[in-house]
């Protein structure tokens, strides 16, 4: 996240959002794997390999297109793939904390 933060082809705050997102998909994966014994290195079959053929993808076309035009403005490649991608990883943090939290509550047994 450094390099494209520093590339010119990303805006950094949006590379910093990256990086907290997936920071914290990670310490979810960790506590998961703590708490459940569960260990997931995907989330909804997007795992590393998946993101490293986007990142291909993602540089074969800053060759051929650096902006793109969304809503009547230009904008940098890489920052509407980071958006979006940075909207994705909250929403999976979201639902996968959730569906876990669901999960203990439902497996803790209360005396009574």
């Amino acid at each position: 996240m450094g390099g494209l933060a520093f590339s010119g082809y990303m805006h950094p705050w949006i590379a910093i959002g990256l990086l907290v997102a997936f920071l914290m998909l990670s310490i979810q994966s960790y506590l998961a794997t703590h708490t459940l014994g569960e260990f997931r290195l995907s989330f909804w079959r997007f795992g590393p390999t998946e993101l490293r053929l986007l990142l291909v993808a993602g540089n074969l076309a800053l060759l051929w297109k650096p902006r793109v035009h969304l809503l009547g403005e230009y904008y940098k490649l890489f920052d509407v793939g980071g958006a979006i991608g940075l909207a994705g990883m909250a929403v999976m943090l979201v639902f996968f904390t959730g569906q876990n939290g669901l999960r203990l509550y439902r497996d803790e047994k209360v005396a009574q």
